[in-house]
């Protein structure tokens, strides 16, 4: 099929359609990549029992910490490559695309060693318990290894989705979701490999999903084409997708930091909480993968309108996303809280397991739709070239208050409860402060389109116009 049949064309013409068109593909992307976890853990949750369930889900939060700061480095990615090609800057977008490759592969390589070395330590400091540590080390350890590919799987599809494209990125993950499936089930129950079994299998599924996106480059045309030869990290290009890119993995490391604070609390009522929690979790990612596509929609119109200088076009693009993203979230947060009972059922049959889980749910799952405002509030920012600005109110506003509110209420009151309403409130805060930010910066660029003679984008970024 042609290359243009994926592309949208994100500049022009009306933007609900090219929205949802742009984010129902990669809305069912997220959440078949969240099945590959969660195939992980029905898989040991039923075939091998709740604390091997319970090792899988607590790597997690701590996984996420580890990996988030070279994530960020894939927005960066992602923002660049949409203001160039919004501007139609052919041979900046070409660097890009081969920037962005090479640093994969170097991030995943770096975090081999990472993982391999702190699995274990930094699951002991989280209070893991030992009849969990091992096998949650292992897991780790085992992920980690598979973390080139993983890393290539992302920055791709960061590419990808800046031209638009979020169909072949699904068709990808489908395939590969299906070998995660059947991978699963053959280590696990022919092989009886536990835990080390759905970590070998998530590896070679996620290698599977990287090998389908390079050979997608690669016979991409134009200036998306991707020459293996001609592989080389673009310094400007770098400092760029820095730029934006490390403020936005800081922001996600450091909230992970909170994420592994509550995992830390909630381990110390002991390992059938943690499987509740676990559990609850896993369902909660579904809800968050679907609002986190509007995110990816809202951050790649945004970038793209700000390259081709449709300044116009931004405060719509955001008033959509926050539509669409609240009526996701409701539907689909509200929706796996009343069928809670079921769906946790499919993970463990334990009944102490499943009311833990319901308890989750209903102060975590129920109000997720006030973290899709929040994210979608910091995808426009970042869309216009301000990653800065986000990272500290977000820090200040959700992760700080989610900090204080463990060392504090939590502290005076030791109930799960007590430590759950920390996530509604910290989005809540969060989401109005970023409102006011959005409209102080906003005012910094024109209300209308830039006249079809003034040149657009040349060797620099939009984001090059934020202060440092």
């Amino acid at each position: 099929m042609a290359r243009r049949n994926y592309e949208i064309d994100m500049c022009n013409g009306p933007l609900l359609g090219k929205i949802l068109r742009f984010s129902i593909p990669l809305m069912l992307s997220g959440i078949l990549q969240l099945l590959f976890n969660a195939a992980d853990i029905i898989v040991v949750g039923r075939f091998t029992g709740k604390e091997a369930l319970a090792a899988v889900g607590s790597t997690g939060s701590l996984i996420n910490l580890l990996i988030n700061l070279f994530m960020g480095l894939s927005i960066g990615a992602n923002v660049l490559a949409a203001q160039y090609i919004g501007a139609r800057d052919t041979r900046n977008v070409s660097e890009t695309i081969h920037t962005s490759i090479l640093l994969s592969v170097i991030c995943g390589t770096v975090m081999i060693f990472v993982g391999l070395a702190l699995a274990e330590p930094l699951l002991t400091l989280m209070g893991t318990p030992d009849d969990v540590l091992s096998q949650a080390a292992l897991y780790m350890r085992i992920y980690f290894v598979g973390m080139p590919v993983i890393m290539l799987y992302n920055f791709g599809s960061a590419i990808l989705r800046a031209m638009g494209d979020t169909q072949r990125p699904l068709i990808f993950l489908l395939i590969a979701g299906v070998v995660n499936v059947i991978l699963n089930l053959i280590f696990v129950i022919v092989f009886h490999m536990g835990v080390a079994g759905v970590a070998i299998a998530t590896v070679i599924s996620q290698a599977i999903s990287a090998a389908l996106i390079v050979i997608c480059l690669i016979r991409s045309d134009g200036m998306f084409q991707l020459h293996l030869k001609r592989l080389h990290i673009h310094r400007d290009k770098l400092f760029a997708m820095m730029r934006i890119g490390l403020p936005a993995g800081m922001q996600g490391a450091i909230f992970s930091i909170s994420n592994v604070l509550i995992q830390s609390s909630i381990n110390s009522f002991g390992s059938v909480v943690m499987a509740g929690s676990t559990a609850a979790s896993n369902i909660e990612g579904f809800v968050y993968n679907a609002m986190n596509a509007v995110y990816q929609a809202n951050l790649s119109f945004t970038s793209q309108n700000m390259g081709a200088r449709k300044y116009s076009r931004i405060n719509r693009i955001l008033f959509l996303c926050l539509a669409v993203v609240t009526v996701i979230g409701l539907v689909m947060g509200v929706g796996a809280t009343l069928l809670g009972n079921q769906l946790l059922r499919i993970y463990n049959t334990d009944p102490e397991v499943i009311g833990y889980g319901l308890e989750r749910m209903a102060f975590v799952c129920m109000p997720y739709f006030l973290c899709g405002l929040m994210d979608v509030m910091v995808g426009s920012m970042r869309g216009m070239g301000y990653s800065i600005v986000p990272m500290i109110v977000s820090l200040t506003g959700a992760c700080g208050l989610r900090i204080l509110w463990i060392f504090t209420v939590f502290a005076a009151e030791h109930t799960l409860p007590a430590l759950f309403i920390s996530y509604p409130i910290s989005w809540a805060v969060t989401f109005l402060a970023h409102l006011i930010c959005f409209a102080v910066v906003r005012r910094k660029f024109p209300k209308e389109d830039a006249a079809e003679s003034e040149p657009v984008l040349e060797e620099k970024p939009v984001m090059e116009n934020e202060p440092a």
